[in-house]
């Protein structure tokens, strides 16, 4: 009981960060705005230029930002629940590369976005993801013994290669202004920050968030193994695939909107897990809390480290991120050794 108050405040905590780094995100940027400013602007009192900076500009791209943060978080945790694999991430497992090819085509063959083209991208995205993602599951599934976590990662690995190269084959083919737009994505940028592409993104989020609570229990029992779910009732080659699925939509929906962003779905869940434990109906909102804080501030900094210029958000994470993924591979190597 006091280990399930404790996490409660845990998950208060974080919840109260959210708006305060919401807020200082705000201030961030090319011009800068005091607290002051922001609850003029917010309440109708700033001038067309001070509106346009924050409200156009600014908050959508915080938005999407944390909604993106939200997405893949809970897509790695989902896919490191369910494979037992605490380096799987849908990065890593070249998901977000195969929701990313389709987009890129797609916006290069079609230039500006329209706003059918905008809501259209998410489900464009998520067809490259779920195909990528039945591949990579065919070849890691063995009829004997099911999932193999191991080849999970490496054809993961190597499916995000072959696409990375016919990325490369790409790049070949296109204009100055075509190159930079995919160099940016590729390195993990919010690339287009308006309320259209929030509307077009969030309910992909919010559906997978609600279906992710309801079936938190299901994940508890899957984490523990095949043997023991199947044992406890639990249907274990559909609920993987109906979870697999759902991460696949998280991941592929975030990847429209932001790019190649690598390691969230790695960092995130760990974090999670860290600060309130295992348990899934806890660990899910908190999971989210933590990658829309993971993504908002990396955007933050990216935003104002160089300013008036601004790097790509991914490669802040990144910065972090790979320390990290070398951290884990070490402590997995010493536990494997005992």
């Amino acid at each position: 009981m006091k280990s399930k108050n404790k996490h409660t405040r845990t998950l208060a905590i974080i919840g109260i960060l959210a708006p305060v780094l919401f807020f200082i995100s705000l201030n961030a940027g090319y011009m800068d705005l005091n607290i002051g400013d922001i609850m003029r602007i917010l309440t109708g009192g700033g001038s067309a230029k001070e509106n346009l900076f924050v409200l156009e500009f600014r908050m959508p791209r915080i938005v999407i930002a944390m909604l993106v943060g939200m997405g893949l978080s809970l897509a790695g945790c989902v896919i490191q629940s369910i494979t037992r694999n605490p380096l799987a991430d849908p990065g890593i497992l070249g998901i977000n590369a195969g929701a990313g090819i389709i987009v890129i085509i797609f916006i290069l063959l079609n230039g500006t976005l329209t706003f059918a083209s905008t809501f259209a991208l998410p489900f464009l995205s998520f067809l490259g993801a779920a195909l990528t993602g039945c591949i990579i599951y065919g070849l890691s599934l063995n009829k004997k013994t099911g999932m193999q976590p191991t080849r999970l990662v490496l054809n993961g690995v190597a499916i995000q290669a072959g696409i990375n190269a016919f990325m490369t084959l790409i790049v070949i083919q296109l204009d100055d202004t075509q190159h930079d737009f995919l160099v940016k994505w590729q390195a993990g940028s919010i690339w287009s920050s308006n309320w259209e592409l929030v509307a077009a993104l969030l309910p992909w989020i919010a559906i997978g968030i609600i279906i992710l609570i309801f079936n938190a229990k299901k994940l508890d029992v899957l984490s523990m193994g095949d043997e023991i779910s199947c044992g406890l009732g639990v249907t274990v080659s559909h609920e993987k695939r109906k979870l697999l699925f759902t991460a696949m939509a998280l991941a592929a929906a975030s990847v429209a909107s932001s790019g190649s962003i690598s390691f969230v779905g790695l960092m995130a869940p760990h974090l999670s897990r860290r600060l309130v434990g295992a348990r899934h109906g806890i660990l899910i909102p908190t999971c989210a809390l933590v990658g829309a804080l993971l993504v908002l501030a990396a955007d933050t900094v990216a935003r104002t480290i160089a300013k008036p210029s601004e790097i790509p958000t991914g490669v802040v994470v990144s910065l972090l991120g790979a320390p990290y993924f070398i951290c884990l591979l070490i402590s997995n190597r010493k536990k494997s050794l005992k």
